[in-house]
């Protein structure tokens, strides 16, 4: 049988390129989302000549019509998902009494606004109503940092709504978490890089569903 495709949301060089990886060696469809939309064409290239299935989809997570736009498209065109993976943030440096109110409010429609448009739009079209939504989370939600605390507060609030939709969703098909992530991806620890994670995202959503749990604390 056929796989359903994988909508992979937030597709740089490190990790947003090894989950897209990961999905397309394991059989899915796969929609790289992005930005950029030339270097979202270049992977899409990639995965098509070594005989995968993938195409490229410039959206920004900030805007919620261009989103939910781009999302319904590659699911007409790549069919019915099976796995939503977001994974995307806006890392950049700020203090608890240095926020801007503008810049801070772009962070959370980027950081949490996004999740919750990407989750309404895929729920329902995922295949035969079952499937993984799976969303990056990080330390931060836990111990936030005043160095970085836009970041912070995002990806608490992110574990807070990924939690509160999987309570929603327990006793259906659909499979809905977060990986808190507890170290540098891509640094001196091997356990941390993109191709490690992204074979911990692909391991969740082949988990047994008497297995499924609302986070996935990686450290």
């Amino acid at each position: 049988m056929t796989k359903g495709s994988a909508l992979v949301i937030g597709v740089g060089p490190g990790l947003g390129l090894a989950l897209a990886e990961a999905f397309a060696r394991d059989g899915h469809p796969v929609a790289l989302f992005g930005r950029d939309a030339a270097r979202l064409d270049k992977y899409a290239t990639e995965l098509t000549t070594e005989g995968r299935t993938a195409r490229a989809y410039s959206a920004d997570a900030a805007d919620p019509e261009g989103l939910e736009a781009a999302l319904t498209r590659a699911a007409d065109e790549l069919g019915a998902p099976e796995v939503l993976v977001y994974n995307v943030a806006v890392m950049s440096p700020d203090t608890p009494t240095g926020l801007d109110a503008r810049e801070f409010a772009h962070t959370l429609a980027v950081n949490v606004t996004g999740a919750v448009v990407a989750a309404r739009t895929v729920l329902p079209l995922l295949r035969d109503g079952r499937g993984s939504l799976l969303f990056t989370g990080g330390g931060l939600a836990l111990d936030p940092s005043p160095a970085v605390t836009s970041l912070s507060v995002g990806k608490a609030a992110l574990r807070a709504y990924v939690q509160s939709l999987h309570k929603q969703q327990q006793g259906s098909d659909v499979h809905v978490t977060t990986v808190a992530i507890g170290g540098a991806i891509g640094g001196d620890n091997p356990r941390f890089s993109p191709d490690m994670l992204a074979a911990a995202y692909l391991n969740l959503h082949q988990q047994p569903q008497d297995q499924w749990q609302a986070e996935l604390l990686y450290t």
